[in-house]
């Protein structure tokens, strides 16, 4: 089975679920982690009821990809910053953390354990979820007794329909994302279903995401949907300030902060409000699952900037094309980012 081909076609692969061969798993005893997960077949899962993911919400995850060089090698693009993401995560929703090299190397296992699912160079990505919850039983709100790390991978394509092609935006005027002193700037399973139903409204109204504004003034941008908030300005680039600590870390936009100023951009981590993001010359949304998003339009409701003539931007494309090249090594890799699996 290893070698056979999988019955999909390459070319038709989109943000979706496909079973694929193996996931791993990595189970702590005694609140203590193994030196290495155990590879099974994928599938169905085992949980107390009581379990503290279930009843209090304790589980987070991870999102990074395998991709293929043209010459056929299998790469991750800077797997222990997600190890310290998830870290992170663990330390704030009160979990057992597992250790970077434990975490790196699982990924690299359930990647090498389900190599013909990753696309050939060019068609998509082997997308890697890891995720972390409490599995043992606990009926008091209190941290689970034991952890468990499993790790699945799903071949996918672009996250936004048609590629690095410009999406539109609406401003969430009734919802937000999180609030000051929540747990907003962690992958927390809980941050994520709440916006559910927002996005859905506004797709229903021809918009692809939401713009979440910070909970306290409802002036700044916090994130888009998922993902993180860039605009250039006067060729400079501008990113709302993590620090507040209710916007996700993202890998991708720290990746992008660095190769934006390799590029020789200033680039400023500040509060951006919604009205200079209006008066932008160009806007871009980051993340794992879409990588550099161009945005076309932005709307609060009331007032509309259209960004571009509706084009990619000159920087957003610039800073893209940086990206994905390092990230399959069609550039070169000057930080060290690029790791190989296969």
């Amino acid at each position: 089975m290893a070698d056979e081909v999988p019955p999909l076609d390459w070319d038709k692969l989109s943000f979706a679920y496909t079973p694929t061969d193996t996931m791993l798993v990595a189970e702590t005893a005694n609140g203590v982690w193994p030196e290495k997960g155990e590879l099974r077949p994928f599938g169905n899962i085992s949980i107390s009821p009581v379990a503290g993911v279930l009843n209090y919400g304790q589980g987070l995850f991870e999102g990074l990809k395998a991709q293929r060089t043209e010459s056929g090698e299998v790469v991750l693009f800077r797997p222990e910053k997600n190890a310290e993401r998830m870290q992170l995560g663990a330390k704030r929703l009160s979990m057992s953390e597992p250790s970077t090299d434990l975490f790196v190397e699982s990924v690299k296992a359930v990647v090498n354990a389900n190599l013909r699912w990753v696309p050939p160079h060019g068609k998509g990505s082997l997308y890697i979820r890891p995720c972390l919850w409490g599995s043992g039983p606990i009926l008091g709100v209190a941290p689970a007794p034991e952890y468990t790390l499993c790790i699945y991978v799903c071949p996918v394509g672009p996250y936004f329909k048609g590629g690095l092609s410009p999406i539109s935006l609406l401003v969430a005027q009734n919802n937000h994302r999180a609030p000051s002193g929540g747990q907003g700037g962690v992958k927390a399973i809980g941050n994520y279903a709440p916006g559910i139903m927002v996005s859905r409204a506004a797709k229903k109204e021809g918009f692809a995401e939401v713009i979440y504004l910070d909970a306290q003034e409802h002036k700044y941008i916090e994130e888009v949907g998922a993902a993180n908030f860039f605009c250039v300005k006067d060729n400079v680039v501008y990113t709302p300030d993590i620090s507040v600590g209710t916007i996700l870390p993202g890998i991708t936009r720290l990746s992008v902060i660095q190769l934006a100023k390799d590029l020789g951009h200033e680039v400023k981590e500040e509060r951006v409000s919604i009205d200079f993001a209006l008066s932008a010359d160009e806007c871009f949304c980051t993340g794992t699952a879409a990588v550099i998003g161009p945005i076309s339009k932005i709307s609060t409701g009331e007032k509309t900037s259209e960004y571009c003539g509706g084009e990619v931007g000159p920087v957003t494309r610039k800073l893209y094309e940086q990206l994905t090249g390092l990230q399959v090594k069609k550039l070169d890799d000057p930080h060290g980012w690029v790791v190989s699996v296969a």
